[in-house]
């Protein structure tokens, strides 16, 4: 490292040490372990409720709390994953082979202990990781110019496309709608409406949050509240906290070999979030000479996970920050937040900014040490928050999210945009489409589109002749090739698991029916368009409805598999789980924005927590209208203090 990176280092640790930033790190910080807490939230969600309130702020302040956010997710979600058998999130999933397990038996101080120790030391090995980033990347990205750039977000894209989500096909169009979700609005380049119809809310296109909260916070909420009435039945974690810190030094290479293992994954754009923990699992277990007790309640299988689970953030930041392409959703939504504050990642980072890429390292290393010691500190209390029963949490998240969801543009536009992708959303759950690469191709799409543009009057056709232009084609044809052929021996091998989807083929063409419409509306709303507003979109909807012809092939014609037909309300009532239906939650998602249009959202939402409390959890009536009291005294103080518009419904006049 030469002496210019160190200088750059140190005024970084310097920034890092001042009041302000540290104050606004441990905001993140204590936010984004309350996020991770709560099941049915995640990084994602979280960002989504972050970003509203990073406009304006300082971009040091604002950097530390979205990676304070982002950083300690993964160490808080242990909680919910050890203590209730429930993931905090969805890189948490491996974690509960064996930490429920462990926790039945009398160990779960053991299992906690022993996944905080690892997450931190994952984590420290996710920052350094993006430290030694930085001497390769910069050289590198130094001689690259806008071509080789758009070669490296397509590249990119691909990854994203192909890694995200049980099926490559649907992974594809899942980016590519994201593509075109991003395309609604003014273009910029000829001041053009697209997909906006005649709406003003959508003359500046969807707002991030919005999308975030859509699509992630809204179907976990409701999926969580539909398998789980109570959280825990006991809140007693047992002893042997030294015993799990002895646990992580004698499996010591473990965690260093998994935490590059999550630094590498989490690189990869698309890959990391969703399969980190089952990747690092199943690396535990391969390394293993003692397997026998494994899923049910080895402390090797807690170890393991949590330490790529944390890696990986640090990893994900790789391609963020150097690249401009989010390593994950939560990346997209932290590579959305960056550009709010002005700092544009990519070369522009490491030309004019690579300050601001040291304050990320030291700022990720500290947010890790921080979230440890706050979670073994404060474990015994956060146990005993498990036995709350999830009824009495979730209708005050769903105001949250609502309440963030409009602080986007301040208009009914919010709350309509939130509904509409929230139930896109959970049908997407439903069948295995992956909302991530949705997220991703949509924070993805306007750089991209102004990137085509720059490329073509600079280059034109002579691009695909450039060396690292060819280079990178070459690799992504490589990369797609043993994809797909790993796929396909993954789905070969699985082939007679899940016999039970081709019968409920319908929903899912149907499904993709609703997707083929919005991509013909698209090509539709082109027609009147110049060429610079239309080339794009036409361009990504034509690609798309070649994948959309081969996904509906595979519809109509294709051997039922576990990839490519999954469908969870199928598995569940074929397996008997006695659930009420999802409809029956999508009502009372939905009376909140009914009720809010009626009599506005401040008088909405304390009917709707009290309704809830009553209705669903079985609250006495008074508890249940002093919640609501207490909600509603609390909306009335944050519109005073912020001076907050809120919702406004038919009755409104009449009621103030």
């Amino acid at each position: 490292m030469d002496v210019g990176l160190l200088s750059l280092a140190g005024d970084a640790l310097s920034q890092l040490l001042t009041a302000q930033h540290l104050s606004f790190l441990l905001i993140g910080v204590g936010l984004g372990l309350c996020v991770g807490l709560l099941p049915g939230l995640g990084g994602i969600a979280g960002m989504s409720l972050l970003l509203p309130f990073v406009y304006g702020l300082e971009p040091g302040a604002a950097l530390g709390m979205m990676v304070g956010m982002s950083a300690v997710t993964t160490t808080s979600d242990t909680f919910p994953s050890v203590l209730m058998g429930v993931p905090g999130s969805s890189g948490s999933q491996a974690t509960v082979l064996d930490g429920f397990p462990l926790s039945k038996n009398g160990q779960g101080a053991r299992a906690l202990s022993a996944a905080f120790a690892s997450s931190l030391v994952g984590g420290l090995i996710g920052a350094v990781a993006l430290s030694a980033s930085v001497i390769v990347a910069r050289p590198v990205l130094m001689q690259m110019g806008f071509g080789e750039q758009l070669m490296l977000v397509l590249l990119g894209l691909t990854f994203v496309g192909m890694l995200t989500g049980p099926s490559i096909i649907k992974g594809l169009v899942a980016c590519c709608i994201g593509l075109l979700i991003g395309t609604v609005g003014i273009i910029s380049v000829t001041a053009q409406r697209r997909m906006t119809f005649s709406t003003d809310y959508l003359f500046d296109g969807i707002p991030l949050v919005v999308m975030g909260l859509g699509l992630f916070a809204i179907p976990e909420v409701l999926d969580v509240l539909r398998h789980r009435t109570a959280i825990s039945e006991k809140a007693q974690i047992g002893s042997g906290w030294l015993a799990g810190f002895r646990d992580v030094l004698h499996n010591r290479w473990l965690v260093l070999r998994c935490g590059l293992l999550g630094s590498l994954v989490g690189a990869l754009p698309g890959l990391g979030g969703t399969v980190v923990d089952w990747i690092a699992y199943g690396h535990t277990i391969q390394s293993s000479k003692n397997t026998e007790n494994f899923g049910k309640g080895d402390i090797r299988g807690v170890i393991g996970p949590e330490s790529a689970n944390n890696a990986k953030e640090g990893g994900a930041l790789i391609p963020t920050l150097f690249l401009g392409i989010p390593g994950s959703g939560t990346m997209a939504l932290l590579l959305g937040g960056l550009v709010i504050i002005g700092i544009n990642p990519g070369r522009n980072i490491v030309t004019h900014h690579l300050d601001i890429v040291y304050l990320v390292i030291w700022s990720l290393a500290l947010a890790n040490v921080i979230a440890a010691l706050i979670c073994l500190g404060l474990a015994k209390p956060i146990s005993r928050l498990t036995s709350i029963r999830y009824q009495l949490i979730a209708p005050f998240m769903l105001v949250i999210i609502f309440f963030a969801a409009f602080q986007a543009s301040r208009s009914w536009g919010d709350m309509i945009t939130l509904v509409v992708l929230g139930l896109i959303g959970v049908y997407m759950k439903r069948f295995g489409w992956p909302r991530a690469a949705v997220l991703i191709g949509f924070v993805l799409s306007t750089p991209l589109e102004d990137s085509v543009y720059r490329t073509v009057q600079i280059y034109g056709f002579d691009l695909l002749l450039r060396p690292v232009a060819m280079t990178l084609m070459v690799v992504a044809a490589i990369c797609l090739f043993y994809v797909i052929r790993s796929r396909r021996r993954i789905q070969n091998s699985g082939e007679n698991i899940t016999t039970i989807s081709s019968a409920y083929r319908l929903p899912q063409i149907v499904f993709a029916g609703l997707i083929t419409i919005f991509v013909i509306m698209i090509l539709l709303d082109s027609r009147n368009l110049s060429f610079l507003a239309y080339v794009f979109p036409v361009s990504v909807a034509l690609f798309t409805s070649v994948l959309l012809i081969v996904l509906f092939f595979k519809y109509f014609f294709g051997k039922p598999s576990t990839s490519f037909f999954l469908d969870t309300e199928a598995e569940i009532r074929a397996e008997g789980i006695d659930v009420k239906p999802m409809a029956f939650y999508l009502a009372v998602f939905l009376s909140l924005p009914i009720l809010s249009a009626i009599v506005g959202f401040t008088v909405a939402a304390p009917i709707f927590v009290a309704g809830f409390l009553r209705g669903l959890a079985r609250t006495s009536w008074l508890a249940s209208i002093l919640s609501a009291l207490f909600l509603g005294v609390a909306l009335w103080f944050l519109g005073d203090l912020l001076a907050m518009r809120y919702p406004q419904g038919w009755l409104s006049p009449y009621l103030i």
